[in-house]
């Protein structure tokens, strides 16, 4: 019996291999192809990958920009703010959502303008009646990354910082509400 610690006796690497490793083999690599193709393919073709620009900001512009959007944003009685336009800007902050909750339409394209003020959060949307189907998205700060989202169903939509940012980190979320668009 040969040893798998210790190198078979003999001139073994110039033996021919046998023909079911070969297409074994074959089968191997033409899989891992296949499945490195999909992947590439994957990234580049669909509306699975957020795209947007990202901009270098201070945090005193950050917060200008956020004041700027709350103020002309329309302020409902439950404290949501409903945007004069398409741009919601959302801002991570231990422990909280500055910009939310915020009221948007179904149909309607916004761009998100994300953000932290302190350190990195995830931003994570996740619908309330399904909670397995969810974006997950990383704000920097000094980093403001415009995202566009189309919500096309109507509910409330949770957004949690998935990225451990301190001891109140679990309590850290806010909500999305979209009403119907009267498109």
């Amino acid at each position: 019996m040969t040893s798998p610690i210790k190198p078979p006796k003999g001139n073994w690497w110039d033996q021919p291999v046998n023909r079911r490793e070969s297409i074994w083999l074959g089968l191997g690599v033409g899989w891992a192809l296949v499945l490195f193709g999909w992947m590439s393919a994957f990234t580049r073709i669909g509306d699975q990958n957020p795209i947007g620009e990202t901009y270098r900001v201070t945090e005193d512009e950050l917060r200008e920009k956020v004041d700027a959007f709350k103020d002309a944003a329309e302020e409902r009685e439950d404290g949501a703010y409903v945007p004069d336009g398409d741009d919601v800007f959302v801002v991570g902050q231990r422990f909280d959502w500055d910009g939310l909750p915020v009221v948007l339409e179904t149909g309607k394209e916004y761009d998100f303008h994300l953000s932290s003020y302190d350190v990195q959060h995830g931003f994570s949307i996740r619908p309330e009646h399904a909670l397995s189907q969810q974006i997950n998205l990383h704000v920097m700060p000094g980093e403001e990354w415009i995202v566009p989202m189309e919500f096309d169903e109507p509910g409330t939509y949770h957004v949690l910082c998935n990225e451990f940012c301190g001891e109140g980190h679990r309590g850290m979320h806010g909500t999305i509400i979209v009403e119907e668009g009267s498109q």
